[in-house]
């Protein structure tokens, strides 16, 4: 047969894709993995797609959705985000509209979005996901037929849904019940292990995984370790001082951030404290201070920064210890968008890391789970949703929501296509009680081991940057030449001779092997170095183990699945 000039039917669709970014968003190229991402939003296939802040993840459905049968429903956890989303979204005769659905609206603000939205003038409806909670606005979306739910931030699936957003452990009924569109989840920070949990719990159907890297290699990581917390204050308010503007400064309690914010203010520049207990319009005007660059630098809790749009931010410092990992990955991805360097500088003291284990070891009570799980078998005849739950309990929305997401997780309660919560056959209110308590500590041991993580990162000796991927199951060469661990020079050599020499036995676990300990269960290898192994397992957490010692002793770590096994090969 001879050639043809015809276009493919995969040329066609990214040649559309390309117009639509270039005439209606002004963007005159698409990365690879952005429009490979976009395709498969168009096949109307589930998708998780992993990129550094920064890296034009919005694009992947703001692109597509334009080509889409129907409305885009974008799931956003922060009201701030969900305004400079759309915000950003282009003007002009083309330009998609965009409606947010949140508490803020009055009355007639609701009415007047909700008929935008049916009307065909909203292509993308953005709404937190304590919104899909509610059934109205449930079956008002089911009535529009949304073509595509998309899940940003999807990390809160996974590593804050079981405590911080218990409402995102409820999506995939939600998805249901609003006629089971495609899914496309987004995420910044996602190690193999979580990258599976936020699949699963979205009830994703074969999902299409993309992963760009995690590296951001014009951010400088630094740590300074302080036994004096007067010293650590003092040296905080002066790097903040001394850095080029604007920055971030993550504090790890509310009255911290108004001290540090006070002292820069007395220093001459215009700082913000922001947290959680501030009023709603104090916070936007924050916000909206930042984004405009009025700020110097922002202080701020953890309630601060997520999906961030700001190019320009160049250092981030962090006061103490965060949390975990994936915390302290996702706040000093906002700074250094831009592609110039950019510091991400911790001070931390050991102490640090009591007060973290303490917020670790918060999770639903024994008391909360049986009061929900006596009063959905109450109900067994007429099955109740979270509303009536509530009522019947008189507990919060959000323990009710949370104790129901552990008995749902340990089959011991299921939801039906309405929201309704039934109790599995057989499964007495006690028995479920108990099981579910069971799965809460699992938690509540593998939050305590992501603090030990961050602690060990704050103490590493080698690169910093090999670390920090490590935790993410990205392999790193070391040295990078861009942490205070391996500066360029004759620093990078004594980083790379701290790393151990990789033992034979190391090439049995390569990264994301899925393995089978005696005493912990099953997990994911995450990172090698020289002589031992990190390994995130389901039911203990991040454990690092010896090689030697596994050396051969395949009772101790069998492999269950190597990397790419049983995997999808599109």
């Amino acid at each position: 047969m001879g050639s043809t000039t015809e276009p493919s039917a995969g040329e066609g669709r990214a040649a559309r894709l390309r117009g639509v970014a270039a005439e209606v968003f002004g963007w005159d190229s698409l990365r690879p993995e952005q429009l490979t991402a976009m395709e498969w939003v168009l096949d109307g296939a589930d998708a998780l797609v992993v990129m550094p802040t920064g890296s034009g993840k919005s694009a992947v459905f703001q692109v597509p959705g334009l080509l889409l049968s129907g409305p885009v429903v974008v799931v956003s956890p922060l009201l701030a985000l969900q305004r400079d989303q759309i915000a950003g979204l282009p003007r002009g005769d083309r330009a998609p509209g965009a409606v947010a659905l949140n508490s803020d609206l009055t009355s007639s603000q609701e009415r007047a979005a909700w008929e935008q939205a049916r009307e065909g003038g909203a292509c993308f409806l953005y709404l937190a996901p304590e919104q899909l909670a509610k059934d109205e606005v449930v079956e008002r979306l089911a009535e529009l037929r949304p073509a595509l739910l998309v899940v940003d931030e999807a990390q809160c699936v996974s590593s804050w849904g079981h405590d911080f957003r218990p409402d995102y452990l409820r999506l995939e009924q939600a998805v249901r019940r609003v006629g089971r569109p495609p899914l496309l989840a987004l995420t910044a920070t996602a190690a193999p292990p979580v990258r599976r949990e936020i699949t699963e719990r979205l009830g994703m159907d074969r999902p299409r995984v993309m992963v760009t890297g995690f590296d951001r290699p014009n951010i400088r990581l630094e740590v300074s370790r302080f036994e004096d917390d007067n010293d650590r204050r003092r040296a905080v308010v002066e790097r903040a001082a001394a850095e080029p503007k604007p920055g971030l400064l993550y504090a790890g309690t509310r009255k911290d951030t108004e001290y540090y914010a006070r002292e820069l203010t007395s220093l001459g520049l215009t700082a913000e404290a922001y947290h959680a207990g501030l009023r709603a319009a104090e916070r936007t005007r924050v916000h909206q201070a930042f984004q405009s660059g009025e700020a110097d630098v922002i202080v701020a809790t953890s309630a601060f920064g997520m999906g961030i749009d700001k190019e320009d931010v160049r250092f981030v410092l962090h006061a103490a210890l965060p949390g975990s990992l994936d915390a302290y990955y996702q706040q000093i991805g906002r700074c250094g968008r831009d592609g110039r360097p950019a510091h991400a500088m911790l001070y931390y003291r050991p102490e640090d890391t009591g007060m973290q284990a303490f917020f670790a070891a918060r999770t639903t009570g024994r008391r909360a789970l049986t009061e929900v799980a006596d009063a959905v078998h109450d109900h067994e005849d007429n099955p109740a949703d979270i509303a009536e739950l509530r009522q019947d309990t008189g507990l919060s929305r959000p323990r009710v929501t949370a104790a129901v997401n552990l008995l749902e997780e340990v089959g011991t309660v299921t939801t039906g296509q309405e929201g309704e919560v039934r109790p599995a056959p057989a499964t007495p209110p006690q028995e479920a009680v108990e099981d579910a308590a069971r799965t809460a500590e699992a938690h509540r041991r593998t939050d305590r081991t992501r603090v030990d993580m961050a602690r060990a990162y704050a103490e590493e000796t080698g690169c910093r940057r090999y670390f920090l991927l490590g935790y993410f199951g990205e392999a790193y060469q070391p040295p990078c030449g861009n942490c205070d661990r391996c500066d360029a020079g004759s620093d990078a050599q004594d980083s790379a001779e701290a790393h151990r020499p990789v033992h034979p036995t190391a090439a049995r676990y390569p990264v994301g092997t899925q393995v089978r300990h005696g005493q912990w269960g099953e997990g994911t290898v995450l990172s090698q170095d020289g002589d031992r192994i990190t390994v995130l397992f389901d039911q203990a957490g991040y454990r690092t183990l010896s090689l030697e010692t596994l050396a051969g002793r395949d009772d101790l770590l069998s492999v269950v699945r190597r990397p790419g096994e049983d995997e999808d090969p599109r």
